[in-house]
């Protein structure tokens, strides 16, 4: 990050605290008074995690980022959300260390475990491809391929993890701007590109676009064959069903032809006694009318 850049994040810290000179309210400045402060909401770290996005690629671009966070606190101010510049970095590295937990997991089981999984996936997808870009615009890359597979995987952390290396009491852009040097700046960056330029930047790109592919194939193929299995077992389950309902129509057709053969056999026995009744009557009515003529 240039000297440049800098002053304009200090003018834009500065210009805001002079538009909301009552965002410095004392919960808020001094952070370590052993209060206990409330728990994040869901919404809040949602626009946490929007803000820290949105500001990602300048985070990786210095490592003296107290300025920065200040950035952030003001934004979450502005949205309402009363939070410290300390509150929001330790909030942060909290999430940071949450999704690196989650690597290992399957993303189903990631995003149930950790609500927030797929905003910080895109800020460091976005992250990998800036780093993938600039290691192939610059033109070289340092190491053999083993170290840079392994500086690649880590360094999207880096700009997390180094903040609890750096002493941010050593400057304080506010108050002296006179520590930063751009001579030496220039000189660190000379002396990285030189260093840089003793490897085949296209060939650790390369690698490190193959390992991402392969990543993506791996995990294409584990979705494929969750849903052929899920697929396998809906047509296991309606074919069983089908079966089923088979069962049920076969027997139900076998009730009614049995229903039907006990309904004839009824109507058949009615029928006669029905004859023969009416036998008996002509019989009797006969035999009576004999005895009557006589």
């Amino acid at each position: 990050m240039d000297q440049q850049q800098l002053h304009q994040l200090q003018y834009l810290n500065k210009h805001h605290h002079q538009l909301h000179p009552q965002s410095q309210t004392p919960e808020l400045a001094s952070p370590a008074t052993g209060d206990r402060f409330p728990q994040w909401s869901l919404e809040e770290t949602k626009e946490l995690i929007a803000i820290r996005g949105e500001l990602d690629q300048t985070f990786m671009e210095t490592k003296r980022n107290k300025l920065l966070w200040e950035v952030v606190s003001n934004k979450m101010r502005d949205k309402s959300f009363l939070r410290s510049p300390e509150q929001c970095k330790c909030k942060w590295k909290n999430l940071v260390t949450r999704f690196k937990g989650c690597e290992t997991m399957d993303e189903e089981i990631a995003r149930q475990q950790f609500p927030f999984y797929d905003d910080m996936q895109i800020i460091f997808a976005s992250r990998m491809q800036r780093m993938l870009w600039a290691e192939s615009e610059g033109g070289g890359g340092g190491g053999t391929s083993g170290a840079t597979r392994k500086r690649s995987h880590s360094e999207q952390f880096s700009s997390d993890e180094e903040e609890e290396n750096v002493n941010e009491e050593l400057v304080d852009i506010s108050n002296e701007p006179k520590t930063l040097n751009p001579k030496k700046n220039i000189a660190k960056k000379r002396k990285g590109g030189i260093s840089n330029s003793s490897g085949g930047a296209n060939n650790s790109v390369r690698e490190v676009l193959d390992e991402f592919m392969r990543h993506q194939m791996r995990m294409e193929n584990e979705w494929r064959e969750r849903w052929e299995a899920r697929e396998k077992e809906r047509a296991e389950k309606e074919e069983e069903w089908r079966r089923k309902m088979e069962e049920l129509e076969k027997e139900r057709m076998t009730m009614e032809r049995m229903w039907r053969d006990r309904e004839e056999q009824r109507r058949s026995r009615e029928e006669m006694r029905a004859e023969k009744r009416d036998s008996l009557i002509n019989a009797l009515l006969a035999k009576l009318t004999r005895d009557g003529s006589l």
